[in-house]
């Protein structure tokens, strides 16, 4: 997609956010359920890195991030993965593990100043 740039990865997960009130996760946008295709882009020309997710049913545009330096990337389970702004928590539930492996190493690669010292970390915190 010229628009977004260059796709780097790509994913299907189903797309939610951390709802305070009720304790739970929800789809991003109410009755959106079920998978999205995510991309990483990368505009080369502003060497930024956006998410993007596009319902594989209807091709709605259900996120649109921009990934900003020292983005903490939680991978909460081998499918399932968080990361947090401001505003929100939001989640990826991954239609595999391979997908999400594959996504997550192209997240933290674009999303991280300190890429050898988070990766240090997280793997000792696995007990690889």
């Amino acid at each position: 997609n010229a628009t977004f740039g260059e796709s780097i990865c790509q994913a299907r997960a189903s797309v939610m956010v951390y709802d305070d009130t009720s304790k739970k996760w929800v789809p991003i946008k109410p009755g959106q359920q079920g998978f999205s295709r995510i991309n990483i882009y990368h505009n080369t020309a502003s060497n930024t890195f956006r998410v993007v997710g596009v319902k594989l049913q209807d091709q709605q545009v259900v996120i649109n991030y921009s990934i900003v330096k020292g983005l903490k990337y939680n991978q909460a389970t081998p499918t399932f993965h968080q990361w947090r702004d401001a505003r929100q928590v939001y989640g990826l539930n991954f239609a595999s593990k391979e997908e999400a492996t594959t996504f997550s190493n192209a997240m933290l690669f674009n999303s991280l100043g300190d890429l050898l010292v988070f990766i240090y970390l997280n793997l000792s915190s696995q007990n690889l």
